[in-house]
């Protein structure tokens, strides 16, 4: 591509100056048309209309867009309204579960394989996945299975994939 020329009205070269933030060339142009690139009716006056597609030439929202976090978290729990009640305490979820070939990995033990329990953990806005054999005392830490949860009415449907990912009977 090479260089292009920038005309004004009527094709003519556009003077060289800097774009105007304050909207008073707008104001003050022939026809007196009340904004860039607006059309002109007949006898001089501003067309009905939009005349900047919904744009603004230095950048500023013409209203209020206020989309802060657009209805998402992320790794953080949002303040609690005034007055709400307390966030709960600790919470968990169990499972039997039968685990798949090559069982599940933890961090004390390795691999567990065959009948054990699943237990999802909330607390302190994180949620830990454990297993024990079935029935046994010890729990094992899921390697992988601590992660940040911004919402602990999240916590069932956490336990409910956890459990769909490491039961398998079928093998």
């Amino acid at each position: 591509m090479g260089d292009q020329a920038v005309t004004g009205a009527g094709d003519r070269p556009a003077p060289e100056r800097t774009p105007d933030a304050t909207g008073e060339d707008a104001a003050a142009a022939p026809g007196g048309a009340a904004a860039v690139g607006g059309t002109t009716a007949p006898g001089g006056a501003a067309a009905p209309g939009p005349t900047s597609a919904g744009m603004t030439a230095d950048g500023t929202p013409a209203a209020p867009a206020d989309v802060s976090g657009a209805g998402m978290s992320a790794d953080a729990t949002p303040p609690a309204p005034a007055g709400a009640p307390a966030a709960p305490g600790p919470q968990e979820r169990t499972s039997d579960i039968t685990a798949g070939p090559g069982g599940v990995m933890t961090d004390e033990e390795g691999v567990v394989t065959g009948d054990l329990t699943l237990r999802t953990e909330y607390a302190d806005g994180q949620v830990t996945l454990r297993v024990q054999y079935k029935d046994a005392d010890e729990w094992y830490a899921v390697t992988g299975g601590r992660v940040p949860l911004a919402d602990p009415a999240a916590l069932d449907a956490v336990h409910t994939v956890a459990v769909a990912l490491l039961n398998r009977p079928e093998g």
